[in-house]
């Protein structure tokens, strides 16, 4: 109890001081890209950094709705960017177009529960607050629906990082990519599977199976990987250290909360010396002060293996994104932390291009214009109060 009670105690001082010095505060602007499309055979992939442009291309695209809407999101806030796309889907509904969705019911406890009520004709899943009902020993019915996804008929598809609500559309640097061809069919699997395996079994019309014709073709440089707790299923974290096994020029990883396990420190650092461009970009002060120190354990390790390490100043980046090598990249909602890496169901993409991955390289660039770099010999002579909390946290990493 000492060992685990002493840390939790600690983090929810910090969290609740934390969150009184951000009262009124406002962050500053900060570089963005613009949305830049880029061919992948048959279809294409936009990538977004700025949540008015993409919210703007997601009403559009739903506005122009004709057979279905699949929509899941983890925060949907209540506010005015909330309530344009409820009134979208709503709108869709009723011009007869099949509308699902789903929210995370737990990362919405705090949304008013007026905004929760949705018209008839759009069948809606709210994944439940406590998922596992009776089976309280069940680990794999505990994690949170962590993915954000838009797929619009057969045409486009959304993912990424990005929540809807109105501090995402401008406060928040994050980082979202629209695909169009073959490559929807794999998001459109991806939501019915969630649905089908988290729908209560009645007969009403909002809980019936969501069912998909197949696809005849597929686009072999665009894969879609799920992490699905309930079939003890986590190939995210795999993917991110295959690449980083196989990486020979550069690895540049983008991520909102870095609590790694240490398999996944050791790739890092031992590509760093075998003479890789390893460089890490996270938040200098993220939105969860306690992930930001128990974070920061890491960074010796990381430091003296030859890993530089980016800090994003004046505002949020919530991005989840790795390019590798000039022509492996990923995109998606997975943080590199226990809870999204063996917790969580997430969804990435993983895209083989090399257009793509010059992009990705390009926005890292344009946030690193943005960031402070941390060097060793800043690192080593931090205050001593700082080593000590830092120590006390420690305990929590596993759960984070």
């Amino acid at each position: 109890m000492a060992v685990f009670g002493v840390p939790l105690v600690v983090a929810v001082v910090m969290s609740l001081v934390d969150s009184y010095r951000r009262r009124g505060k406002k962050p500053k602007p900060f570089p963005v890209t613009a949305p830049h499309p880029v061919p992948i055979g048959d279809g294409e992939v936009t990538t977004y950094t700025f949540g008015r442009d993409l919210y703007d291309d997601m009403l559009a695209a739903i506005d122009g709705a004709q057979k279905q809407v699949l929509f899941e999101t983890y925060i949907w806030k209540g506010d005015e960017i909330g309530e344009r796309f409820k009134a979208a889907l709503s709108a869709a509904a009723d011009r007869g177009v099949e509308v699902y969705c789903i929210y995370d019911g737990f990362a919405n406890l705090v949304v008013s529960p007026r905004f929760k009520h949705f018209p008839s004709n759009m069948k809606v899943l709210r994944y439940p607050v406590y998922p596992a009902g009776w089976r309280f020993f069940d680990l794999t019915r505990y994690g949170r629906d962590h993915r954000k996804i838009l797929v619009v008929d057969d045409g486009e598809g959304f993912v990424g990082g990005y929540n809807i609500g109105s501090a995402y559309e401008t406060e928040w640097r994050d980082t979202h990519v629209r695909i169009t061809g073959p490559g929807v069919w794999d998001l459109k699997r991806a939501f019915a599977d969630f649905w089908n395996l988290n729908r209560r079994r009645r007969i009403r019309a909002s809980e019936r199976p969501l069912l998909l014709e197949t696809a005849s073709t597929w686009e072999p440089r665009i894969r879609i990987h799920r992490n699905v707790p309930r079939l003890w299923m986590f190939p995210i974290r795999s993917m991110y250290i295959e690449a980083i096994n196989r990486a020979s020029v550069n690895v540049w990883m983008t991520q909102a909360y870095f609590t790694p396990d240490q398999d996944f420190v050791d790739a890092m650092k031992e590509a760093a010396r075998r003479g890789v461009d390893v460089r890490l970009l996270v938040p200098l002060k993220s939105n969860h002060i306690v992930a930001d120190w128990i974070s920061r354990g890491y960074f010796s390790q990381l430091l003296g293996a030859g890993v530089r390490i980016f800090r994003f100043k004046d505002a949020m980046v919530h991005a989840k994104t790795s390019t590798v090598d000039g022509s492996w990249s990923t995109v998606g909602t997975a943080n590199i932390d226990r809870l999204s890496l063996q917790g969580n169901y997430e969804i990435n993409v993983e895209v083989f291009d090399e257009a793509f991955a010059r992009t990705l390289e390009e926005i890292f660039a344009t946030d690193q214009s943005n960031t402070l770099e941390l060097t060793q010999g800043e690192w080593e002579a931090r205050d001593l109060h700082r080593k000590f909390t830092e120590m006390i946290l420690a305990p929590l990493r596993p759960l984070l």
